[in-house]
């Protein structure tokens, strides 16, 4: 998978896509990561990009011009854009696989009051929010869905079964997980997860679970 970052501030990112999952995905080939400055499009000699809004109202908006060459100039017969703003369809593991399955993403980061209309209307693919609070911009946003979609790129992951086993893989929040020592400050495991008998600890799993999610996300499963 190809992924193009455009944003005012794509330096951001650098820590990021050089460490851990990321940095091996890429290393391994099975993920190729760009970030853009958009200024690199602009035309104006001070490298401007903002306009104040039409109406009136505080902060400004993304010109509709140099995004359009931008997405233009990055743009593939497989490309797939995304805009990251607060408006948009709340990020899922379900829009994760989907996205994992592209070959192109192109990630337009939000700032200030956001990008022109006309861009999302005529260049924007899908709009993708990672939450219900707003971020100073949206490259933190893309971190974010890069991370996500990454994990589901077949060779990412060491191990493809803790896909399995993470939270809202069926609907349901993760179950607790114990380690090394089998006594902690006096607390001890569950003796069920020493018993050998998978079944049991499988079944035990599931019931945890559900009782997880009914007390920390009942709405998960009204879905």
């Amino acid at each position: 998978m190809i992924i193009d970052l455009l944003s005012l501030f794509p330096e951001m990112l650098d820590g990021f896509l050089q460490t851990s999952i990321i940095a091996r995905a890429q290393k391994n080939q099975l993920l190729h990561c760009h970030t853009h400055n958009l200024r690199r499009w602009s035309i104006d000699k001070h490298r401007k990009v903002d306009g104040r809004p039409f109406g009136g109202g505080a902060g400004m908006v993304i010109q509709p011009e140099p995004l359009a060459r931008a997405i233009r100039d990055l743009k593939t017969e497989q490309s797939h854009t995304l805009y990251l703003c607060p408006d948009g369809v709340p990020l899922t593991t379900s829009i994760a696989k989907q996205l994992a399955q592209k070959t192109h993403l192109i990630l337009v980061s939000g700032h200030y009051e956001g990008i022109d209309q006309r861009i999302r209307d005529q260049y924007i693919d899908g709009e993708i929010s990672i939450g219900d609070y707003i971020l100073t911009n949206g490259t933190l946003a893309a971190a974010v869905i890069i991370d996500a979609i990454s994990r589901y790129i077949p060779g990412v992951l060491g191990n493809a079964l803790s896909l399995e086993q993470d939270s809202f893989s069926d609907g349901l929040l993760s179950h607790p997980q114990y380690t090394h020592p089998r006594i902690f400050e006096g607390m001890e495991i569950p003796p069920i997860l020493l018993s050998g008998n998978h079944a049991a600890i499988n079944h035990w799993r599931q019931r945890q679970r559900l009782e997880h999610t009914r007390q920390r996300r009942p709405d998960l499963l009204n879905e």
